[in-house]
């Protein structure tokens, strides 16, 4: 993965894309030595993107399980709620 400069990625964004896209290599860019963006092949944009949703349903399910549980401790069993009730 190389780094290369604002300025210099203007200079050379058709080598950048081509490199990015054929050959999957990586590039950062960055301003005042900052990284602020990168160039990826699409196909690793697609993989990135179905990581990233396949994380978001597994923490969606670890939510959902946690609740589940926290539910079931704060059951009451319907006796009780009939006798404190009086029926």
């Amino acid at each position: 993965m190389s780094t290369i400069s604002v300025a210099e990625a203007r200079r050379t964004l058709p080598d950048i894309l081509n490199r990015a896209a054929y050959s999957h290599e990586r590039t950062v860019i960055s301003r005042h030595d900052e990284p602020i963006a990168a160039v990826i092949s699409m196909d690793e944009l697609r993989l990135l993107d179905a990581l990233i949703e396949r994380y978001e349903d597994e923490s969606d399910v670890a939510d959902s399980r946690a609740a589940l549980l926290e539910a079931r401790e704060d059951r009451v069993a319907w006796g009780d709620i009939k006798s404190e009730f009086g029926l």
